[in-house]
């Protein structure tokens, strides 16, 4: 099971927002690459990179700060956040990225993302966030009406990278991941399913692992000390 660390970034810095709430930011490193080249050392290989200003505002914002941390780190990095269009995503691509993870825009206009998947095969990643069963779009800020595991079989023949999930109750609190759902989507789709929010301890990453999951996401829990990267990565193996 991968490993990602994930560096949220907000006007340039390492931030997390409480339940995904840009109200409740905790600002924890003002130089991303830094930071990223710490979880290169301590061994991580990938890295989960957001960016808030765009998920919220639509478009890329912090392309510069994610142009360096490709560029000057060597993981395999990949971006979610406000890449919403056909010539984003490929602007994304082209600056080095191995991903590209789609949300919004893939729960909107669904005939658009199978489109894209087939034209960047392999490359895109569905990002579905969810309170409950309903997923949620626009950075959080709006609720979709979508269900979760319906709309994950729907999208589970395209040949996309993997599905990553995030219960948005969970996501910076670390209390712990929400394992049945995880679970729920991993038996209900046959593509990798990646988890996020709540992974706080190697406990809950031997946990994420053995209901099947290909990854795990940790932000907070890093920054806050409660897990040991290197513990994690040891666990997942």
């Amino acid at each position: 099971m991968d490993i990602l660390p994930a560096i949220d970034l907000r006007e340039g810095k390492c931030v997390r927002l409480i339940q995904g709430q840009y109200d409740r930011q905790i600002t924890y490193k003002d130089d991303p690459v830094a930071q990223a080249m710490e979880f290169y050392n301590a061994g991580a290989r990938w890295l989960h990179l957001v960016d808030l200003d765009g998920a919220k505002s639509g478009y890329s914002v912090n392309i510069e700060t994610i142009s360096r941390i490709v560029k000057e780190t060597p993981m395999q990095v990949e971006l979610g956040g406000g890449i919403r269009d056909e010539q984003t995503i490929g602007q994304m691509l082209h600056l080095g990225l191995k991903r590209v993870i789609l949300g919004t825009k893939a729960i909107e206009e669904f005939e658009w993302f199978s489109e894209m998947a087939y034209q960047f095969s392999g490359r895109l990643v569905l990002g579905l966030d969810a309170r409950g069963l309903t997923l949620a779009k626009e950075g959080w800020l709006r609720q979709a009406g979508e269900d979760l595991i319906h709309f994950a079989q729907k999208a589970a023949g395209l040949p996309v990278a993997a599905i990553i999930y995030t219960d948005i109750s969970k996501d910076g609190m670390m209390a712990g991941p929400n394992l049945e759902r995880t679970r729920q989507l991993v038996e209900a789709v046959s593509i990798p399913v990646i988890a996020s929010g709540g992974v706080t301890t190697v406990e809950d990453v031997k946990r994420v692992k053995a209901i099947g999951a290909a990854g795990a996401i940790i932000g907070r829990s890093l920054y806050e000390g409660t897990i040991d990267l290197k513990e994690a990565l040891v666990a997942a193996v």
